[in-house]
């Protein structure tokens, strides 16, 4: 496997990503876009990248944040996030930009991307679904699940895979009904799996906050990961 950085940019702002590469590269090689958590781009979604090139794909960490800023508290991270969740056309340009980075690299085909996301990433892919009608597949892990105020119908054209705990604190009956109706009215091929007595982050080992609704689930864990895996084959295969 090969490993490297990459900046990008959307105007004058520099983003740094995360390139993960199979060892037995080829062209035209499918990308499997990994957008991270409220943190930033930390290890976790690297890691995330990695495994995807020992699947044989390129895996690319995104820098949603830009710079490669990482937030060092929950006070941060929350500040960070939530300048995104109130612009959500700054969300989706920089998700655009992430998008068009592919093409710089090396043997990667833009027409075979498949995008997932972690808690907030989860919102970041749904958000390019909205606004990219070229991304094969979007999947959202436990992810927030808000209407963009900016757009009253996004475009859906991808499949779309939603994994979600039950009793999630940060995802409400209502957020999810109204992005249900939006992905009906696009007629796009969606599935969402419920984890029953799961709460948020339950794919984040070090996540045990039961206050905060912050709770890794082994079983979830396991079984998302193979749901994730035959999602991405058939997103390729089509």
């Amino acid at each position: 496997m090969k490993t490297h950085t990459i900046d990008y940019f959307l105007g004058s702002k520099r983003f740094v990503g995360f390139v993960a590469q199979p060892k037995k590269i080829r062209a035209n090689t499918p990308v499997v876009m990994i957008a991270h958590m409220w943190s930033g781009r930390v290890e976790f979604v690297d890691e995330k990248a990695m495994d995807m090139a020992r699947k044989g794909y390129i895996g690319f960490a995104i820098d949603v944040y830009g710079e490669g800023h990482i937030g060092q508290s929950i006070n941060e991270n929350t500040q960070l996030m939530q300048k995104f969740v109130e612009d959500r056309a700054l969300l989706q340009a920089h998700m655009q930009a992430a998008f068009e980075a592919i093409k710089s690299i090396e043997n990667a085909d833009l027409n075979k991307v498949v995008a997932m996301g972690y808690c907030f990433g989860g919102l970041c892919v749904q958000d390019l679904a909205r606004v990219n009608t070229q991304v094969k597949g979007i999947i959202s892990i436990h992810g927030l699940m808000l209407a963009a105020d900016n757009i009253d119908r996004g475009h859906f054209k991808a499949k779309v895979l939603l994994l979600n705990g039950a009793d999630d604190p940060m995802v409400s009956e209502g957020h999810w009904q109204k992005l249900r109706q939006e992905l009906d009215y696009a007629q796009c091929d969606w599935q969402k799996h419920d984890f029953g007595g799961v709460m948020h982050a339950f794919t984040n080992p070090f996540a045990n906050d039961k206050m905060m609704g912050t709770v890794y689930n082994k079983n979830a864990d396991k079984r998302s990961a193979k749901l994730i895996d035959d999602f991405i084959v058939e997103c390729f295969n089509d």
